[in-house]
């Protein structure tokens, strides 16, 4: 959270300040030759590009796993499994800024930003941010919406368009809104981007915020509003009380640009009592932040025999003030790298994860005008638990192509075991480590294994062999089209479902499609949702394919067989045969069979 005083202003996030995971400014390199410190406008130069690998985890409001959501990269994309866990390797992206974006119907986009390197990977905790709507506003006569928090969002009378086709827009408009407080440890989680900006110059800058909002209109139909061009909205951010005693009178305002992955200056605002008040053009992600000059910083977390200890959380405060501060995540070599104050004494710490208060190591430091390397920091033996074993199949045979979930204090970890099935790895140690589950996979034979669970000890825990055996994890849309079949599959390509309880009568929607484009197909399909379970018949309310090319209807009702209803997490499936009657003149029949297994979203 920043820290304004009448000397010169410190600020400190990592992810919002730190881009820990290597994400946020820093190269993951040990040398800073020829770096900008900040000192001078950068122009940054987005056109070269670089092959790097992500993976992460993605949670809801609520730290649960978001099962289903897209998760796309420079040219790649994949979907999060039933532990919120993507992984995306070997992409082509943006050096100077790359980009990844979450997607999950019901939430604002989800984006991190960071400055890639060849060939090393970085890794994410993403937590989604619920579209609820804070209130209506009729789009004829203006008015105000005000969430509990008091973020506002204020509109002129006849100043809303289709943001699809640009035409005025008469009717309700739904208003969903959030406010992003800057003070909270979640910050790094859930803002967008990682608080880099280019100013009204173009010059990349780092930011220090002092609230954000993320805001979106949408009409009766759902269909997605803007403001009229040369018409303004008023928003009301709420500053956090712990800073807006210190926060400047008038300070430009930002908003986030989805597809660059940076913010960029565009308007101020003016502090009232404890909020800041701007007006803007367009909704989107909007923040209230000062510019300030930074150096550039990296570690190395490992432990005593020198291995990298992977996905801890590392903070660093200003020193004295533990409120003063920002989080991130070391990749999967223990590095960690990101903007930080200059002229400024800090403290650096280790935490297992976001939710365990004790420090594994803390280390005081200055900074001056120059960039720091603090090289390696070494986590005490008695802090870690270093984790052995097998992963089998069912037919007790070595797992070639397999990993392990390790669930630790309610949060999930990814392992990858070798292609003898082997695994060892290395965590940290919180307080809860007798309740450690360990789970395995068989990614080839599409299995899971039943729940294993151990207390961790540190030093050496030999938990033996995992049996990746029990439940089958096959996801897939098989269909024909007048005799022809095709098939989209699981995990090699998109299969998503999902609930709109808005509908009515409330309708379950699965979208299936390839990751490749090299043929192009995809399907999604829509079927009631009232009274679904096993043996149960649902209507089928719509199917589309991209091998049917014009629009259907359903002149003879469709019944959806539904085989398979486990509990959110598991598994919907069932199948359907019907006809569907193309537009007129032709009415061109189309005979479409299908079965379905896709996980249960919600």
């Amino acid at each position: 959270m920043p820290l304004t005083s009448t000397r010169k202003t410190v600020v400190i996030y990592i992810s919002a300040i730190i881009a820990l995971s290597a994400i946020n400014f820093i190269s993951c390199q040990k040398e800073f030759s020829g770096e900008s410190n900040g000192f001078t406008p950068v122009i940054p130069d987005f056109s070269a590009k670089v092959n790097s690998s992500l993976a992460g985890f993605v949670t809801d409001e609520n730290d649960l796993a978001v099962i289903g959501a897209v998760v796309t990269a420079g040219t790649g994309n994949t979907i999060t499994d039933k532990y919120g866990f993507f992984e995306i390797k070997n992409v082509q992206v943006v050096k100077e800024a790359a980009v990844v974006t979450v997607n999950r119907p019901g939430y604002f986009k989800g984006i991190k930003t960071w400055l890639a390197t060849e060939g090393k990977s970085v890794f994410f905790r993403i937590k989604l941010i619920p579209k609820i709507n804070g209130g209506i506003i009729d789009a004829a006569t203006g008015g105000n919406v005000t969430i509990l928090n008091g973020l506002s969002i204020s509109l002129p009378p006849n100043a809303i368009v289709n943001a699809a086709t640009n035409a005025a827009y008469t009717g309700q408009v739904n208003v969903a809104a959030h406010w992003i407080d800057p003070s909270t440890s979640d910050l790094n989680r859930t803002m967008p981007g990682d608080l880099r900006g280019l100013d009204s110059a173009g010059a990349i800058k780092f930011l220090a915020s002092y609230g954000m909002a993320a805001i979106e209109l949408t009409g009766s139909g759902a269909e997605l509003l803007q403001i009229a061009s040369g018409k303004k909205a008023t928003i009301t951010i709420p500053l956090p009380s712990a800073i807006a005693g210190g926060a400047p009178s008038s300070i430009p305002l930002w908003y986030f640009d989805e597809t660059q992955g940076l913010w960029k200056e565009q308007g101020k605002a003016i502090k009232s009592g404890n909020s800041y008040i701007g007006d803007i053009n367009h909704f989107s992600y909007w923040n209230c932040d000062v510019p300030s000059r930074y150096v550039r910083f990296n570690c190395t977390i490992i432990d005593t025999k020198r291995n990298p200890v992977q996905n801890v959380l590392v903070k660093i405060s200003v020193a004295g003030n533990p409120q003063l501060a920002g989080y991130g995540y070391t990749d999967s070599s223990g590095y960690t790298g990101g903007a930080i104050p200059d002229n400024a004494q800090l403290l650096l710490e280790v935490f297992s994860e976001y939710n365990c208060s004790t420090a594994l190591y803390s280390q005081n430091f200055s900074t001056t005008s120059a960039n720091l390397a603090l090289g390696n920091i070494i986590v005490s033996t008695s802090s870690i638990a270093t984790i052995t074993g097998n992963i089998v199949n069912c037919n007790n045979a070595a797992v070639s192509n397999g990993f392990v979930i390790m669930v630790k204090d309610g949060i999930n970890y990814h392992y990858n075991a070798d292609n003898t099935g082997s695994f060892s790895f290395s965590t940290t140690l919180c307080a809860n480590n007798a309740g450690v589950t360990f789970i395995a996979e068989d990614i080839d034979a599409l299995q899971d294994g039943l729940p294993a669970t151990v207390t961790l000890l540190n030093g050496t825990n030999a938990i033996g062999v995992l049996r990746a055996c029990g439940t089958t994890i096959d996801e897939f849309i098989n269909y024909t089209v007048n005799g022809t079949s095709y098939s989209i599959t699981a995990p090699a390509d998109s299969l998503i479902s999902f609930l709109n309880t808005q509908s009515n009568p409330p309708l379950i929607y699965i979208d299936a499609r390839l990751k490749s484009s090299a043929n192009g197909n995809s399907a999604t399909m829509a079927f009631t949702q009232t009274g679904i379970a096993v043996n149960s018949s649902q209507n089928l309310m719509s199917f589309s394919s991209n091998q049917i090319t014009d629009s259907t209807s359903i002149l003879t009702p469709i019944t959806v067989n539904i085989t398979e209803f486990g509990a959110i997490g598991q598994f919907l499936a069932g199948n359907f045969t019907g006809i569907f009657t193309g537009g007129a003149p032709l009415n061109t029949p189309y005979n479409v069979t299908c079965s379905f297994r896709v996980r249960r979203m919600q």
